[in-house]
């Protein structure tokens, strides 16, 4: 069978609701990092009125409730779909997505209600590890998967296990962080030479994946919050960690021109999240580091994550009939 008929999506009446892409979770990733990134700016700014914060995390938490009814709606009414989604090579990647915005969510609002975050937070580790085992049981299963279908959105999956200390910390499950965090790790450096085996010695990523070379910024921009969350302070792995953040950020510029001349899909949002680690990632460095040029470099990447989020938004609303239709 051919890769456009084993990809390709089943007939249908191609209602919108039919063709709702799972991808759309990644927009609860964008706008959570959002949040995450302005409380930082608020503490470098050592600001008083954290107003914007929690704007922004009940945003990202409302928009969690939209995108999940809906995608549970389509479940419901077209659950071949769901189906294929599940089975497609790229798309099952983004299906931890969902887990990984209750993280999120759960850890920006832990701010604000810390025993509702911890609930929120709690469904979001749990189904993220059942994600973890499942996606990756599915990798290693029978399905035929080839060097065409790696892509950085494979990251998602099993090195999402990193963001779990961030919250894991401030709610006192040293033990469960660990844990979660030595596997991000793991399946980031297996994962980091697959992809880059695929990008260097294969076929060039086709242009709808190509801006999914973003997500290459964000592991280690995590791994490295979640390792301060962890240590406490900054030690010889930690400034590794940031390093190896601002090397893959300074190698997604260079592919800036590429990415500026695509047209736009969902996987734009892709964009968004790896932004925000970043930007949260040189806040947390300035403060451990003392060294007021990150917390510089903090609100430039901040601005430039606020830019992204806006483009992506009008874009969307704009283009929101061509997003959701069969592929």
């Amino acid at each position: 069978m051919s890769q456009s008929a084993e990809t390709a999506s089943p007939a249908g009446e191609h209602g919108w609701l039919e063709h709702f892409p799972i991808s759309f979770f990644a927009v609860v990733m964008g706008l959570s990092g959002l949040a995450l990134a302005t409380m930082r700016l608020e503490h470098c700014l050592e600001a008083t009125n954290h107003t914007a914060g929690l704007v922004l995390t009940l945003l990202a938490a409302s928009t969690f409730v939209v995108i999940a009814l809906v995608y549970g709606a389509k479940l419901a009414r077209h659950a071949d779909q769901v189906r294929w989604e599940w089975n497609h090579p790229v798309r099952i990647s983004f299906f931890p997505a969902i887990s990984i915005g209750l993280v999120l969510v759960g850890t920006a609002l832990s701010r604000f209600w810390a025993d509702g975050a911890l609930v929120v937070w709690g469904i979001g580790v749990a189904l993220h590890l059942l994600a973890t085992l499942t996606v990756v049981a599915a990798w290693i299963g029978h399905r035929p998967f080839q060097h065409l279908h790696l892509n950085p959105a494979w990251f998602i999956p099993a090195v999402g296990n990193v963001l779990v200390p961030i919250g894991g910390m401030q709610f006192g499950l040293v033990e469960l962080s660990w844990f979660f965090f030595s596997v991000g790790i793991l399946f980031w450096l297996i994962l980091l030479t697959l992809v880059f085996n695929r990008l260097v010695f294969h076929d060039p990523l086709p242009e709808r994946l190509l801006p999914t070379l973003v997500i290459l910024i964000a592991p280690p921009a995590v791994g490295f919050v979640s390792w301060a969350a962890l240590t406490g302070g900054l030690d010889a792995f930690g400034r590794i960690l940031f390093y190896a953040a601002v090397i893959f950020a300074l190698v997604v510029a260079t592919q800036l021109r590429r990415l500026a001349r695509l047209p736009f899909t969902m996987s734009w949002w892709a964009y968004s999240f790896p932004v925000a680690a970043f930007t949260v990632a040189s806040f947390r460095y300035a403060e451990l580091a003392g060294i007021d040029t990150f917390c510089w470099v903090g609100m430039g990447a901040y601005g430039v994550l606020v830019a992204v989020i806006a483009l992506l938004a009008v874009h969307t609303v704009a283009r929101r009939h061509e997003i959701c239709r069969p592929e």
